[in-house]
């Protein structure tokens, strides 16, 4: 029962995210002809050349691409990208006769990548994704000297600077501007507002940084033995998980106690289990 409930509240947001990212595209951006990169913006620009519905285009585009994430990557993610792909194509026909809420390039661009950022991000969360350039980067990272990321944006920046000899090279402009805005919010949806942090901690005062940690900050902290590397020495090494809004103040209670403690701090994109819930100071 448990299972259905989790596929049932995963195929919600991911519906709701692609009709997000449809009202981004149908009311902000394709009106103002500005693009979003991968696949998305190849049928912006296929639409306004042919004049064949949107819709079609990312669905039947992205097709290919499913395929090849089905046989390379698993079963679930793609069929839980066809679902959010198919839902996109779907609220584009729903949408397309809409007005345009603005015809202001630059706010068009704006708030067109808040909510493409915010879709996506959705879709992604619950384990979907919008866009075959995507499937297409991991495969390749596979046999490419590449990273995902740096796939992605190599196809992306072409495909937007194609805008430029579509739209014109002002619209191609603000093209990057929407995608710009909606890179970053996408990782603001996924990582969520209140993002957590990993601190490793070395010092020779580790038990008096712990503490403090755990009466000044609320944060429990677990304590795991180490070696020096060129030394041998052993060394107490403490290992917590903050948010970011504490990490000025995790800084201030090391330096206070030991300025030449070693710190380390990382991102952290999900935290499940433990006591990581704050403890109330008093």
């Amino acid at each position: 029962m448990k299972r259905r409930l989790d596929l049932v509240k995963r195929m919600f947001f991911m519906a709701l995210g692609a009709f997000i990212v449809a009202v981004a595209l149908d009311v902000f951006l394709v009106p103002n002809r500005i693009i979003d990169g991968g696949i998305t913006g190849v049928s912006i620009m296929l639409e306004h050349l042919t004049r064949i519905p949107l819709g079609y285009y990312l669905f039947f585009l992205n097709l290919p691409f499913l395929v090849l994430g089905y046989k390379t990557i698993g079963k679930t993610f793609a069929l839980s990208t066809l679902f959010a792909v198919a839902a996109l194509s779907a609220s584009t026909f729903l949408l397309h006769d809409v007005a345009s809420v603005t015809h202001e390039p630059l706010l068009a661009a704006v708030f067109g990548g808040v909510l493409l950022g915010v879709g996506v991000g959705m879709v992604i969360r619950f384990g979907g994704s919008m866009d075959g350039t995507e499937i297409v980067a991991i495969v390749g990272n596979r046999k490419l000297p590449f990273s995902v990321g740096e796939i992605v944006m190599f196809l992306n920046v072409f495909i937007l600077g194609s805008a430029g000899f579509v739209f014109g090279w002002d619209n191609a402009m603000m093209s990057m501007i929407a995608y710009f805005i909606a890179f970053k919010v996408i990782d603001l949806v996924i990582e969520g507002l209140d993002e957590s942090k990993s601190v490793w901690i070395i010092s020779d005062k580790a038990q008096e940084i712990g503490d403090a940690i755990i009466s000044r900050l609320g944060r429990g902290v677990t304590y795991l033995q180490g070696a020096g590397g060129y030394t041998g020495e052993g060394k107490r090494i403490i290992f917590c998980v903050i948010t970011r809004l504490e990490e000025a103040k995790m800084k201030s209670i090391v330096g206070e106690l030991d300025p030449s403690a070693f710190m380390a701090i990382a991102n952290i994109h999900d935290v499940r289990g433990g006591r990581f819930k704050k403890k109330n100071i008093h």
